[in-house]
């Protein structure tokens, strides 16, 4: 229903107010399409002109706008909305700027990272501490950059870019460091003569509904470009050609285009990357509407963005030092998660730990979702007194057996909740205009340091119980026209809500448990440094099972290391066929949960299934000693687990146009089967030679039709990989670090350093192979740990 009426609600959306409450008449959160408000015959536009001044020293200048309206032009009958000059329309006459010059500055954050800000008007105080930036603000690097004037303005540059400023017209342009055009601001003239289509050019709108006024900052996009990131999209990958809407939103699944994790961060084919430093809704039209331009709608009334540049790598290392990296999750979290909705009681969690072991079946975590209090959804943070007997001796005895537990809870009230009451009298939650509460539940107001204290108690109980992590679920329904504590409205804090949530958790998890564990839904940009986040609510089909890792990797190319997703899917029973499927997918991931409707227990579907359902498992477990190498690398780097192959391969033109497999880590090539009753499929090799993981057959780059192995998954290994592997244990607590086996995948090319990272100290350490590949020819771990070596 919502899906279905979303373009008509979209176009009677009026989501303009900056200072007051957001205007709109489509469903309660419905995603904000700020498009609109610039393509409306009402409001006024001001047009990105000319530099009126410019201090090479500081970047700092004034930028001289047009203002321009929309008019109507007919020809043939054919009615077409244009831009054309207009005179100021205020009173007094006189008072009021007609050809606003205003700030613009540009900064550098470091040798690849150039930032642009602009404002639309005066700014009376200053913005609090950025919670998107790691420590509040964003350092200034101008010295990494030498200036030189131009006969036409100025020019930044050094051995990794260019950056040209145009005074008239005005133009940022953006190059590499041979000196190629990457992208470059579009001016009025750029479109006025060129083409008959009305595009919007670099520009601000004044809305007529009540002046708030955001940017629209429009590039250029080159032919063959591709766009990719944006947070975790289910859609096409390649998002050119696509109207991206980055508001935070309950998805109800993963095949349509809105988003639990929307990220104002992408990256180009070209070699660049655009991270939009605002909490504001932003719509971006890569191309969708005019295919030489992108337009990136921001909501905000002062334009903050920052450009890295270079190779995919280097975006995404650029990207994360500025908002922060994944911290490197504990082990036990990369074991499997067994968990349906919901284990009710002592009795339930107690009976799937004992089954677990019974059936061999290696794990680590139980998860208790809705259903642990009293009353099922009705979150206080309480287990249930009539089901659970002695929860912490629970949890006690679960720990003895390898089992974490994982508990399910969520930031919104309903009136029969037994802490409604003690919300509202003390305050804790989002206010409407009157005071009230604008919703039938109260939402915790994270912008409240009082309601964090209240919240991080009630949740630091229970890790003091032996909870090991909480699930932070929901987060997408934040009031957008609310009022917070800090004074601001939904308009900036709906989208902020995800991230102050996942701090929320993350810290008292820290604090308490000293572990950098959470499992979360919703995310905003800076959310990747409280791994980790799951993917939302798949159906069980085959199609949601393939939207489900473009979403994965989507997020990975927006600076999440860390990743997970409902195996098999979460709406309803999971087909067994599916189910066996899924399970290597699920398996080859950072982290690994079956979830979802029940049964998801292996043994409800009966042996034959369960002793597939192990080796899937048991896969994991072995290459557990690789998994958390590659985990603490991409941490330490701000790469994904689960990554795009052109982030390996940027200079394989076929790379950038695969989303149906994967790279895990950076040695190993995963192709699930996503098709009913497939045992293969066609898979896209990278320049290079590929050893298969269950065959031993070696391929060649290119297009192959390769058939799965005993277990349903087409799995490969790069060429000259050494890939570590550890003696199968039921949990990790138990596995044995003091003795690795080295795998030697070698068919033509010399064989790397094998990365080794062990839990005790987490430091990563490279192990080289021998010429004769029986042995290692240097130990950095001298004699705590002991390789053996393998060719395959």
């Amino acid at each position: 229903m919502r899906t279905a009426l979303g373009g008509l609600f979209g176009m009677m959306c009026l989501p303009g107010a900056l200072n007051a409450q957001i205007q709109q008449m489509g469903l309660q959160n419905e995603p904000v399409d700020i498009s609109r408000d610039f393509y409306n015959f009402t409001n006024t536009y001001y047009l990105a002109d000319s530099l009126a001044g410019f201090d090479p020293s500081t970047g700092k200048g004034a930028l001289v706008y047009r203002r321009h309206e929309y008019s109507t032009r007919m020809a043939f009958n054919n009615m077409l909305g244009v831009l054309r000059p207009v005179l100021p329309n205020e009173f007094p006459t006189g008072e009021y700027a007609v050809s606003p010059s205003l700030p613009i500055e540009i900064d550098f954050v470091s040798e690849k990272t150039v930032r642009i800000k602009a404002a639309s008007g005066f700014n009376a105080s200053e913005r609090e501490a950025s919670l998107m930036l790691v420590d509040g603000k964003a350092p200034s690097l101008r010295s990494a950059w030498k200036y030189t004037q131009t006969a036409i303005g100025h020019e930044y540059s050094n051995a990794h870019g260019k950056v040209v400023i145009n005074t008239y017209p005005f133009h940022v342009a953006i190059y590499d460091g041979k000196g190629k055009l990457l992208t470059s601001t579009v001016h009025f003239d750029d479109v006025k003569e060129s083409t008959y289509t009305p595009v919007l050019p670099f520009s601000y709108v004044r809305r007529a509904s009540d002046y708030s006024r955001s940017f629209n900052a429009c590039f250029t996009l080159s032919p063959d470009e591709k766009i990719f990131g944006c947070g975790e999209s289910f859609t096409r990958l390649d998002k050119r050609g696509q109207k991206v809407v980055l508001w935070t939103d309950d998805a109800n699944g993963i095949e349509n285009e809105t988003m639990y994790k929307p990220i104002p961060f992408y990256m180009s084919s070209k070699g660049y990357g655009v991270f939009m430093h605002t909490s504001s809704p932003i719509t971006c039209d890569f191309g969708k509407y005019y295919t030489e331009a992108s337009q990136l709608m921001i909501g905000d009334d002062q334009l903050d963005m920052f450009i890295f540049l270079g190779s995919p790598k280097d975006i995404l290392d650029q990207y994360t030092n500025l908002t922060g990296k994944a911290s490197m999750p504990p082990l036990w979290s990369f074991g499997l998660w067994m968990s349906r909705i919901t284990y009710f009681s002592e009795a339930d969690g107690r009976n799937v730990a004992d089954k677990l072991r019974e059936n061999k079946i290696p794990s680590d975590v139980i998860h208790f979702d809705t259903g642990w209090f009293e009353t099922d959804w009705r979150c206080d943070y309480q287990f249930s007194s009539s089901r659970f007997k002695d929860a912490r001796k629970m949890m006690e005895d679960l720990k003895k057996q390898g089992l974490h537990v994982c508990l399910w809870q969520l930031p919104y009230f309903v009136p029969k909740n037994t802490l409604f009451d003690e919300i509202v009298s003390k305050g804790l939650y989002v206010k409407d205009a009157r005071g009230g509460i604008p919703y039938e539940d109260a939402v915790l107001d994270f912008s409240n340091p009082a309601m964090v204290e209240w919240y991080q108690q009630k949740i630091a109980g229970l890790l003091e119980m032996g909870v090991s992590a909480i699930k932070v679920d929901f987060g997408e329904a934040a009031p957008a026209n609310g009022i917070y504590h800090n004074g601001r409205t939904g308009f900036y804090e709906h989208n902020l809500f995800p991230l102050r949530y996942n701090k929320a958790v993350a810290e008292i998890t820290k604090k308490t448990n000293n572990e950098n564990i959470m499992w979360a839904r919703s995310a905003w940009a800076g959310s990747q440094r409280y791994p980790l986040h799951w993917g939302g609510d798949a159906a069980n089909t085959d199609n949601a099972m393939q939207a489900q890792l473009r979403g994965g990797l989507s997020l990975g190319l927006s600076g999440f290391s860390f990743w997970s997703h409902d195996i098999g899917g979460f709406v309803l029973k999971t087909p067994e066929e599916l189910y066996l499927r899924w399970m290597p997918f699920g398996m080859l991931t950072s982290h690994s949960r079956c979830h979802g409707m029940p049964p998801k227990e292996p043994w409800e579907y009966g042996k034959a299934f369960t002793d597939k359902f192990r080796k899937s498992v048991e896969l994991k477990y072995k290459l557990m000693p690789y998994i958390y190498a590659q985990a603490k690398e991409s941490s330490e780097k701000g790469l994904p687990m689960m990554r795009a192959l052109f982030v390996e391969f940027p200079d394989d033109p076929g790379a950038w146009l695969i989303d149906n497999e994967y790279l895990f880590g950076s040695d190993i090539l995963v192709a699930p089967l996503f098709d009913q009753g497939s045992t293969s499929r066609d898979v896209y090799l990278p320049k290079g030679k590929w050893i298969d993981y269950q065959t031993g057959k070696v391929y060649d780059g290119g297009w192959h039709h390769i058939a799965a192995g005993e277990i349903p998954v087409v799995m490969l290994v790069r060429d000259g990989a050494v890939i570590p592997h550890i003696k199968l244990a039921q949990n990790t607590r138990d596995m044995d670090w003091t003795k690795l086996q080295l795998m030697v995948y070698a068919a033509s090319a010399k064989p790397s350093d094998a990365l080794v990272c062990l839990p005790m100290d987490n430091v990563l350490k490279r192990v080289s192979v021998a010429p004769d590949f029986k042995s290692v020819s240097n130990n950095p771990f001298g004699g705590s740990v002991e390789f053996s070596v393998v060719k395959k």
